[in-house]
């Protein structure tokens, strides 16, 4: 069992299919009370490693030590399935039942008015979009009250709309589990996580929290735009040591790039007076998983 404040923690966990394919000895720790994102590219072994984290799948080595017991565990697939001839209704009900007692018909009504279901729960589910079916799969997971969730690919086939509905539902259930959520979007990721796992060619590169991983791999970058001529600010901001590039975009532009966050908050204003830069606007540019993905992995490679 877990003593450090970690939910879920693995040791050396291996499952391996061929020479450098599946899961390659992840330690994974993920705190209580957060939404861990386990990001990656196609292949990268998330779903071997969800499937070993529920127990669908065997380790060839390692452990997994869990802090909750397995009536506290919801697992949701990235394509759920469900008996056609059931109701929604039914199939919450049909959840609930497996984890402990049956819940009333007013706690399962609620589930399914949570996901915004309450209108489909005597349909059945062999009619739900792809959609309909995911939110009621995350209905079915938390009529048990689980205390860890493990979703996988949550939202990778759904639209805009229907992405954005189930990424409400899943910050929604961080306000009382643990969400263990994987997925390739790395924008989904971002929206709802606040510790991340990379996962690459079956091992975890990083771990920590995702903003840990923004500062380390992104440089803060500020978009100054100045009234008059830029050649100035632009020939100060090269001569100093806490800048790492500055780019002119034209139309009195720069997009200056800083060592440190700290560094260009309170650098970039000091520079700009001093060579007394008539400042129109200074906006940094948001920092995305995306791009810290993409440089992590880069940096594995030149390694």
């Amino acid at each position: 069992m877990t003593t450090d404040g970690t939910v879920l923690a693995t040791h050396g966990l291996v499952r391996q299919y061929a020479p450098g394919a599946g899961v390659l000895g992840v330690d994974l720790a993920v705190p209580r009370d957060c939404v861990y994102g386990l990001v990656g590219p196609n292949g990268a072994g998330k779903t071997t490693l969800l499937g070993l984290l529920s127990g669908l799948r065997r380790p060839d080595a390692g452990t997994i030590d869990l802090a909750v017991g397995p009536d506290k565990l919801a697992v949701v697939p990235d394509v759920p399935e469900f008996e056609r001839w059931l109701t929604a209704a039914e199939v919450v009900a049909l959840a609930g039942t497996l984890v402990g007692s049956a819940p009333s018909p007013a706690r399962v009504a609620a589930e399914l008015a949570r996901v915004g279901l309450a209108e489909a729960a005597d349909r059945r589910v062999g009619g739900f979009s792809r959609g309909m079916t995911q939110r009621l799969a995350l209905a079915a997971a938390n009529v048990g009250d689980p205390e860890l969730v493990l979703l996988d690919e949550p939202s990778s086939a759904l639209d805009p709309a229907g992405r954005a509905a189930v990424l409400d539902l899943i910050a929604a259930w961080a306000e009382q589990a643990t969400v263990l959520l994987s997925s390739h979007i790395l924008s989904d990721v971002q929206r709802v996580a606040d510790q991340v796992g990379v996962l690459r060619e079956g091992r975890l590169v990083y771990q920590g929290p995702l903003q840990t991983l923004l500062d380390r791999y992104l440089s803060p970058t500020w978009r100054v735009r100045v009234r008059g001529g830029v050649a100035p600010l632009r020939d100060a901001l090269d001569a100093t040591d806490w800048v790492q590039g500055v780019d002119d975009l034209g139309g009195g532009t720069l997009l200056v790039r800083t060592h440190s966050l700290e560094q260009g908050e309170r650098g970039l204003v000091v520079v700009a007076a001093a060579v007394g830069a008539a400042v129109v606007a200074m906006v940094p540019e948001e920092a995305d998983l995306e791009s810290a993905f993409l440089a992590l992995t880069d940096a594995g490679d030149a390694a």
